[in-house]
């Protein structure tokens, strides 16, 4: 399997690689874990929704 760091999932994923570190500490990218201070994001992981939203977008 093959994992890319939050800088690349945010890019990706259109929002912030802070964004993507909260995501990957609050549990809510599946199969994710700690390399020493970065976080390995699977590369076929699916962007989580947003919670902060009430109403989530189409």
């Amino acid at each position: 399997m093959k994992y890319i760091t939050p800088k690349e999932a945010g890019e990706k994923w259109g929002i912030s690689d802070r964004r993507i570190q909260l995501l990957c500490k609050q549990g809510r990218i599946e199969g994710v874990y700690r390399l020493g201070w970065t976080w390995a994001i699977p590369e076929n992981a699916e962007k989580p929704a947003d919670g902060r939203l009430k109403k989530q977008p189409d």
